[in-house]
């Protein structure tokens, strides 16, 4: 008998802890987990390949696995494609580290900021809120719906894709264009 209860509760606990990992939504086809940091769930989303190499590049890999917190707004593979041809070749050039990591850093907020937490901070400032990157870029972020934006110094808006992708060291919201500082 006592087996038995040891064996439902240890089956209990399992099916807790899986569904807090449940909760996280995949991103590239790939698992997000909780218990990583921003760089160990990035570097395994096929989504974002392009933005890891940005990373290494810019020599951001041990920042971002700090204590953190941090919001990550994470363009995408087909976002950086966006870019005019050879921006990004360019870019990921060993002369261009110190442009390449202000664009990164401007991605980038240093707060575990939730989907929920930045919609209030928009209601808040009357549907347009001032978002202070590290990198020293203000965007705008408004919502329609459930979905956000974040419009750049350069009227370029990104939409949140998937939001809310929980990491150890504060929080990943997946977009669909690169922002870019004004130049």
């Amino acid at each position: 008998m006592l087996k038995k209860s040891l064996g439902l509760i240890a089956l209990s606990t399992l099916l807790v802890a899986g569904s807090a990992y449940a909760k996280n939504p995949t991103v590239g086809g790939a698992a997000m987990y909780e218990n990583k940091n921003i760089i160990e769930n990035a570097v395994n989303s096929k989504d974002h390949t392009t933005l890891v190499a940005a990373v290494k590049a810019a020599g951001l890999v041990e920042t971002l696995q700090g204590k953190g917190p941090f919001t990550v707004f994470a363009p995408t593979n087909e976002a950086f494609a966006e870019l005019p041809k050879g921006t990004v070749e360019t870019l990921l050039k060993p002369e261009n580290k110190d442009k390449l990591a202000k664009i990164l850093t401007c991605h980038v907020v240093a707060a575990d900021a939730s989907s929920k937490a930045i919609m209030k901070m928009i209601d808040d400032d009357e549907g347009a809120h001032p978002v202070k990157t590290v990198g020293g870029c203000v965007w705008t972020a408004k919502y329609k719906g459930k979905k956000i934006t974040l419009t750049d110094e350069n009227g370029t808006v990104a939409t949140v894709t998937i939001a809310n992708v929980k990491q150890s060291n504060g929080v990943i919201h997946v977009i669909d264009k690169v922002l870019l500082p004004k130049m």
